[in-house]
């Protein structure tokens, strides 16, 4: 028994060494991930929101670019659309774009279709009767919609927001096929020169879920301060 422990102990402390040795090229990738995920979601905010109010306004020509918007991107995988953007947009249009912006194009188109839908159950979600009475007070609608509907609206939409950031976070582990050096092609790249991908791809798990949660405990901070 004593020998099965001490078997068990080498072990460990030999996956520890592992997880300190690789973690500084891990980290290089983490910090892309980050930049990635900010800036994407940051631009798919601005995306989604634009695109929420062409879909909720008296316009058809708005709201057909936005249905349209809506659903070719809901409507094709992202893998497809990063490739298609990378290697068929800029081939067909004669353009060089680096790995990350490209990256972030691709992030924030997706996230900005799925946060217009948030924003849009969260604008329905306000009781019509505060668009009334923001209107009889001699309000325009665009001044109402801003300064009424919208604060109200953001703090219902908050967990729907908070799961898409954990989403497109997790989603840039697919944009290693286009070269982005993010966490999950660093694992790849150590995993191609020493073959030891079980321990490798478990410390890159462990470190994703880290990840999540330090994003769900701040935003759970933010939704209890929205909250008061």
């Amino acid at each position: 028994m004593g020998e099965f422990f001490v078997n068990v102990w080498d072990v460990v402390v030999s996956f520890l060494q592992y997880a300190v040795s690789i973690a500084p090229r891990l980290f290089e990738g983490l910090k892309l991930t980050a930049g990635m995920t900010v800036c994407s979601l940051f631009l798919g905010i601005i995306i989604g929101l634009i695109s929420c109010l062409f879909s909720i306004s008296r316009m058809k020509v708005l709201n057909a670019i936005s249905g349209v918007y809506l659903s070719v991107i809901r409507g094709t995988p992202l893998m497809v659309q990063a490739v298609f953007i990378y290697f068929g947009l800029t081939g067909a249009l004669d353009i060089r774009i680096q790995p990350f912006p490209a990256a972030v194009i691709v992030l924030m188109l997706n996230a900005g279709a799925y946060l217009s839908e948030i924003f849009r159950s969260g604008i329905n979600a306000v009781n019509k009767g505060q668009m009334e009475a923001a209107r009889s007070l001699g309000l325009p609608h665009g001044v109402a919609m801003r300064k009424v509907i919208l604060p109200q609206a953001i703090r219902i939409v908050i967990p729907s927001v908070t799961n898409q950031f954990i989403i497109t976070l997790k989603d840039t582990s697919i944009l290693s096929t286009i070269g982005v050096g993010e966490l999950m092609r660093q694992s790849n790249l150590i995993v191609s020169s020493n073959f030891r991908g079980f321990e490798t791809y478990a410390i890159v798990a462990f470190w994703y879920y880290i990840l999540v949660i330090i994003l769900t405990k701040l935003f759970q901070i933010l939704e209890r301060r929205l909250a008061n």
